[in-house]
């Protein structure tokens, strides 16, 4: 007792938080790693304020641990994974048990890393080291030149020095699926002597089957010496589509920790999706008997978030948040569902978050009604102020569309709070358009560093392409479009239009990608909101120092200010 109360009082906070058993044999602990590793999808840029966007809804959600960044990557991923150990780790609102989510950096095996990594997360009342180090003769031999002796050294001495730093490391032997297993049993041994507390084991490149991960992990925990001590985690990649596969394999043979992402986002082909596992779970509760700490209710609207921040759209298809996940066009299908929902759902819509509400939303319906229908939808937490702008936004889109769906809500709430900071707004469009004449844009945006608003115009290879070069102009940003999607979001003439641009900054010479999103009834308009959306984007990039560009400025003599 005297010992604890000796520590600082967020150590002694995090201690009675463990002694709740994070190693209970029937409870999952769900370890997301939408933010390092789903970040590292191709296209996939996110900054500060997006990513503390997600962590905020990965608590609401439940997850466990929060794999929040690689801190040593670069000075924005340390900012980003710092303020969110800050600023999300301490949030206990709607968490079972009232536990915090432990927030978590990745560090490789080296004691530069690993400082940076703890510097980062030392902020979070519970927070974890993760360093790694690859085990697999191929790697070994041909990235990292060292010998299986040097790598066991190697390991320990990384989990060794984490724990000064911190009292719960977890170590990953990358490509563990393709490691020599009895090697792998020796360098795991040696990690947990060292200190650590959680061992991880990677399908790093999704090479196994789920008969092989099975037998593998089986043999690990069997093998390894203080296997007891810690808790044993899933890593498994989908390069095969067997991520999911894997993971329920490794539940199977004892592990207690599963990696995962939402909308099963990643490297290369992706890792395991949190919400398919979450179901697995939940769906087949009689036979696995095992529990965890989620929210079950934030899996929808986790998934449209990490969609509209990342840019990376979810197949209609997905399992559990597709479009179609819910759907039934055959004709057989739809008579038992009228009969029975049963005969052919395994799932209920409302478990994830896709309620079927009563109400039906038009211009006459008042805020109390639109407040208690996002509530039921998930939308539990938005502030004041924020919810009196998205309903007057909803006035000017009934007073359009004689009923607003659900759907149509969704995405106008998503495009109202998943804005990055905004330098440039979009007030005013006029096109000209015909298939015999020059499409012309005329484009009114008001930059809030002047407070003043600018219009010009331009011409262009049809309607969008005008838009999109009068924004360039007025903002001063050139750009490359990578990609320009639309989709209606619900049925009919008068449906709800969603666009998704990606645009590459052409002051940098290897730019990332920008993703911008708009929606509007009006798709020029809202193709004109995705693109300043993007555009925004970019600015904010430059404004955070991550990349150092020349770029021109609005002229204000070639503008007229409104």
């Amino acid at each position: 007792t005297a010992a604890l109360l000796s520590r600082r009082p967020s150590q002694a906070v995090g201690l009675r938080w463990q002694s709740s058993s994070p190693r209970d044999p029937d409870r999952v602990i769900f370890f997301d790693t939408t933010l390092r590793d789903g970040e590292q999808s191709p296209g996939c840029t996110l900054n500060v304020d997006e990513k503390l966007a997600i962590a905020h809804q990965l608590s609401r959600l439940g997850v466990d641990v929060c794999e929040a960044g690689f801190p040593i990557a670069s000075e924005g991923d340390f900012e980003a994974v710092k303020r969110i150990a800050r600023e999300v780790g301490p949030i206990t609102a709607h968490r079972q048990g009232g536990v915090p989510m432990r927030i978590c950096g990745l560090a490789r095996a080296e004691e530069k890393d690993i400082l940076r990594c703890s510097q980062a997360v030392k902020h979070a009342p519970l927070h974890r080291v993760h360093t790694f180090l690859a085990t697999s003769d191929i790697h070994l031999k041909h990235k990292l030149r060292m010998s299986r002796e040097q790598c066991v050294e190697t390991a320990a001495r990384a989990v060794k020095y984490a724990r000064t730093l911190v009292d719960d490391v977890q170590f990953s032997p990358e490509d563990a699926g393709r490691s020599d297993v009895e090697f792998l049993a020796q360098v795991l041994s040696g990690v947990i002597e060292a200190g650590a507390t959680t061992l991880n084991i990677p399908d790093t490149v999704g090479y196994t089957t789920p008969d092989q991960y099975f037998k593998r992990m089986k043999y690990l925990i069997e093998n390894t010496k203080g296997a007891d001590r810690v808790t044993w985690s899933l890593h498994c990649h989908n390069d095969l589509g067997l991520a999911t596969a894997n993971t329920l394999a490794g539940i199977m043979a004892g592990a207690r920790q599963v990696e995962c992402t939402v909308n099963g986002i990643g490297e290369r082909a992706g890792n395991a999706a949190l919400e398919e596992i979450a179901m697995i779970l939940h769906t087949h509760h009689a036979t696995l008997k095992l529990k965890d700490r989620l929210n079950r209710n934030q899996i929808y609207r986790s998934s449209q978030l990490v969609t509209a921040m990342t840019g990376m759209p979810v197949q209609p298809n997905k399992a559990i948040v597709g479009a179609n996940a819910f759907s039934h066009e055959s004709g057989v299908h739809q008579d038992g569902m009228l009969k029975n929902k049963e005969t052919y759902e395994i799932i209920r819509p409302e478990v994830v978050g896709l309620g079927r509400s009563s109400l039906v939303l038009g211009k006459h319906s008042g805020m109390n009604a639109f407040s208690s229908q996002l509530q039921e939808m998930g939308y539990t937490d938005i502030p004041t102020a924020q919810m009196r702008e998205i309903f007057s936004r909803f006035k000017v889109l009934a007073d359009k569309k004689k009923t607003v769906t659900e759907t149509d809500l969704r995405c106008l709430v998503n495009d109202h709070i998943n804005q990055p900071r905004e330098l440039w707004t979009l007030h005013g469009l006029q096109i000209s358009a015909g298939n015999k004449m020059t499409s012309t844009a005329t484009i009114t945006m008001q930059n809030h560093d002047d407070d003043t608003k600018y219009t010009d115009a331009a011409t262009g290879n049809g309607p969008v392409d005008a838009i999109f070069k009068t924004i360039s102009r007025v903002s001063g940003v050139a750009a490359t479009l990578l990609e320009f999607e639309v989709k209606a979001v619900s049925s009919g003439s008068d449906a709800m239009g969603e666009v998704a641009v990606k645009l590459a900054d052409d002051a940098l010479e290897k730019s990332p990608r920008f993703h911008g999103q708009g929606a509007d009834v009006d798709i020029l308009y809202a193709s004109a909101k995705a693109y300043v959306n993007a555009v925004n984007r970019i600015l904010q990039s430059r404004a955070d120092g991550s990349v150092a560009v020349v770029t021109t400025a609005p002229q204000k003599e070639k503008h007229t200010p409104i």
